[in-house]
């Protein structure tokens, strides 16, 4: 059985290849930090942390990533883009979903921070 996130992390996937992105890295660790997708779209590459939610009663799943987790992200793709050599642009994107019995929201948040 997947956990919630990881359902999560599919809808997010093929949301990003939906809209012509190619993965390239799911679940990137450096140290302690994670990275939950690394992909390549629009001649960026493109880093990108999922919050999944099944309501909204605290509040909307983007504004759960910390300054904290938003920095260790940072590093972690510093790291990223060494090991790749990557000398293109970079994004750091937040998708955000809502997933209840209902129905499923995603919000596709471009250049969510640095």
């Amino acid at each position: 059985m997947q956990t919630f996130g990881k359902q999560g992390e599919e809808l997010a996937i093929d949301f990003l290849e939906n809209q012509g992105c190619r993965v390239i890295s799911r679940n990137y660790r450096f140290k302690k930090s994670e990275i939950d997708i690394i992909c390549e779209g629009e001649g960026l590459m493109i880093f990108v942390e999922v919050k999944t939610r099944s309501r909204r009663d605290f509040g909307e799943p983007e504004s759960f990533v910390s300054l904290t987790q938003q920095k260790a992200i940072i590093r972690a793709a510093e790291e990223y883009l060494l090991e790749s050599n990557w000398k293109g642009d970079i994004r750091f994107d937040i998708i955000a979903i809502v997933k209840s019995k209902e129905e499923t929201e995603v919000l596709h948040l471009k250049d969510a921070f640095y």
